[in-house]
């Protein structure tokens, strides 16, 4: 098969651009299956498993796309009619009422679901691109992954649990200025702030952190920073909002866990971590980090996250899109205004 993906990013990604580094690994494994992939991407992106075109706003989207595409993967939403079977992934959360094309796939259940949808895929990680994970290594401190300026993301939640158990924080991802959101975080003591590293240097971190530290205030489509996470053996303390309780997997409770609590905890346990809206609750888990299997959760990215699985759910997708079936019957509406008021946690 012949596949389009079409993304505004420059190619090979950044670290930090998670549907960047998601469309490039699918590319990936599209062509170790065999098919043919070409990437329209932005001026000054570079394949080699791939051709690559250069996407230009001034030209008919149809007419730079190759005539024997097959089907072509829409990673931003085209702003033109286009005459060959496509779908499209919608990355972000949508700011307005609106509805979206049947052909629309989200990152996660609860990413569909707030946008009036059904069909979703998780986006998938290549491994084989980061260091060997040590799970014997010497856990030391907690880290936060990801953009640190998105208010949603919470830094500051983070460092302020890290500190109630006088523990250190890496941020990686993130200063503590930001200038152009005009963002300040307080100095603490508990928080080292590492702005973009090298994939070596964000590894090595992580191969000695207790784990992630991630109270999102929004609700987050999907974050390839936990998977990431517990590739390296960190579980995952955060808030109960947008993907976070899907990706963590089955709730266990006190009678089907080993872990050290006070009896009294009513978090979303799992074996992968731990999650509430209570900030006692939370910083006790982080008392008990130690408590977590890392090997299981190591096991439990690279089944159900690798970006293999993620090429597979989408070729099914593919498959039906060829068939001449829509992935919903009806266009998928977001019929409420969402709101741009952050959540809480107590």
């Amino acid at each position: 098969m012949k596949i389009t993906l079409f993304c505004d990013s420059k190619f090979p990604p950044s670290e930090y651009d998670d549907k960047g580094r998601m469309v490039w690994w699918l590319g990936k494994e599209l062509t170790k299956v065999g098919h043919e992939v070409s990437f329209l991407a932005r001026k000054g992106s570079e394949c080699e498993f791939a051709k690559v075109l250069v996407y230009s706003e001034k030209k008919p989207l149809e007419a730079q796309i190759p005539a024997d595409t097959d089907l072509v993967h829409f990673h931003d939403e085209p702003n033109q009619e286009i005459s060959l079977p496509f779908l499209i992934t919608q990355h972000d959360n949508s700011l307005k009422i609106r509805q979206f094309h049947p052909n629309t796939v989200f990152l996660s259940h609860s990413h569909a679901k707030l946008h009036g949808a059904t069909v979703f895929v998780y986006p998938g990680v290549d491994f084989s691109e980061y260091a060997t994970v040590e799970l014997g290594a010497k856990r030391l401190w907690f880290h936060f992954l990801g953009n640190a300026s998105k208010r949603g993301r919470n830094v500051r939640g983070a460092i302020d649990l890290a500190a109630q158990v006088n523990a250190r924080l890496h941020v990686i991802g993130g200063s503590r200025i930001n200038f152009r959101q005009g963002i300040s975080i307080p100095l603490s003591t508990a928080a080292r702030f590492h702005g973009t590293l090298s994939p070596g240097g964000r590894d090595a971190l992580l191969n000695t952190s207790k784990g992630l530290v991630f109270p999102v205030l929004w609700p987050e489509p999907f974050s390839l920073s936990i998977i990431e996470s517990l590739y390296f053996g960190c579980p995952m303390f955060g808030t109960p909002f947008g993907a976070l309780p899907e990706i963590l997997g089955k709730k266990i409770t006190h009678k089907d866990h080993a872990l050290t609590t006070s009896g009294t905890v009513d978090a979303f346990y799992s074996d992968y971590g731990c999650l509430s809206t209570k900030k006692a609750e939370l910083v006790e888990a982080l008392k008990n980090s130690d408590d977590f299997d890392r090997a299981k959760c190591h096991t439990y990215a690279l089944e159900s996250f690798s970006s293999q699985r993620m090429a597979q759910d989408y070729l099914r997708l593919y498959e039906q899109v060829l068939n001449g079936k829509q992935l919903h019957p009806t266009a998928p509406e977001m019929s409420e205004t969402p709101s741009d008021k952050l959540f809480s946690i107590q």
